[in-house]
């Protein structure tokens, strides 16, 4: 088993540690407050994710951008920043443009690293670290915690789940058998509405960076405005959450296989595409645990 396979299904474990934590750090925003959350990569994809939850449970007008393209000018009562190794070049570069301007908190995965310094408040989740190039566990323990700390802060959204629940439909996802067509499929689309839509996002880049593969990702109702042409046979299009009425129908009118867990956590939905990214690529002889073009840590010369 590669090690990124090891650490896939850690993830229930670590998400139950998440709910428990993000319940009590006394750093994460607060409800009225106006928030941005921000990262590089799969954690701005976490970002967007949360961003859009936060909002939904009306916790306070929330914005999620990469950390390259934050607009500093911009009034904020707090910034979250995600960044594993807690050494991104860009996430670095923005909290020291905002230390004394905006309240700043950061998760990461190593305690002994720049970020300790550059936030005001630091949520270190090592436990959920990962000795692979690609995140799976840390990033969705992030988000885990974060959504813990809405959880703590107020009432969910109708139909989101908590974290509690999400590690329960996580179980399954680290040992269901994924569908022989799903695996077999030449190109993917990804899509989910509102918090889901930042899942889709990690679901499409994590194919790519571990196996290589062709995949797009969409908000769930643009699909009909285009994507949907490049559906047919041997090709999925995988939604997270409710299903929008007709799509089903749509995508087997085009020969297309639908790929949906719609009475699952989302969060755990992406558990699924973790461990297809990790077939497909051993399937085409690719090592997973390095893959190709990609480091640990993006770390930019001054």
């Amino acid at each position: 088993m590669s090690r990124t396979a090891s650490e896939i299904a850690t993830q229930p474990g670590c998400w139950r540690r998440a709910a428990a934590a993000g319940a009590a750090f006394d750093g994460l925003p607060r409800p009225g407050e106006r928030v941005a959350v921000t990262g590089c990569g799969t954690s701005w994809f976490m970002a967007i994710a949360y961003a859009a939850l936060r909002e939904a449970a009306g916790q306070g007008e929330t914005d999620a951008f990469a950390a390259s393209e934050f607009p500093v000018g911009r009034r904020y009562d707090r910034v979250v920043a995600i960044t594993r190794s807690g050494t991104t070049t860009e996430v670095l570069a923005l909290l020291g443009e905002l230390r004394g301007k905006v309240a700043t908190v950061a998760l990461t995965g190593d305690p002994k690293t720049p970020v300790m310094d550059a936030a005001d408040a630091v949520a270190v989740l090592d436990w959920a670290d990962e000795e692979s190039v690609v995140q799976t566990r840390f990033a969705t323990t992030a988000l885990a915690f974060l959504r813990a700390g809405l959880e703590a802060a107020g009432p969910l959204p109708a139909g989101v789940k908590t974290v509690a629940e999400a590690a329960v439909d996580a179980e399954l996802a680290v040992t269901e058998p994924l569908a022989e067509a799903v695996v077999a499929a030449e190109q993917w689309t990804f899509l989910g509405r509102g918090w889901t839509y930042g899942l889709a996002q990690e679901a499409g880049l994590k194919m790519r960076e571990a196996a290589g593969a062709w995949t797009e990702s969409y908000p769930a109702m643009e699909y009909r405005h285009g994507p949907i042409s490049i559906t047919g046979p041997n090709r999925v299009t995988w939604v997270f959450g409710a299903l929008p009425e007709g799509l089903a129908g749509e995508v087997a009118g085009v020969g297309g296989t639908l790929a949906a867990h719609a009475t699952a956590d989302p969060m755990a939905d992406l558990i699924r595409v973790q461990r297809l990214a990790v077939e497909i690529a051993e399937s085409k002889g690719y090592d997973p645990d390095h893959p190709r073009n990609l480091s640990r840590s993006v770390i930019l010369a001054p």
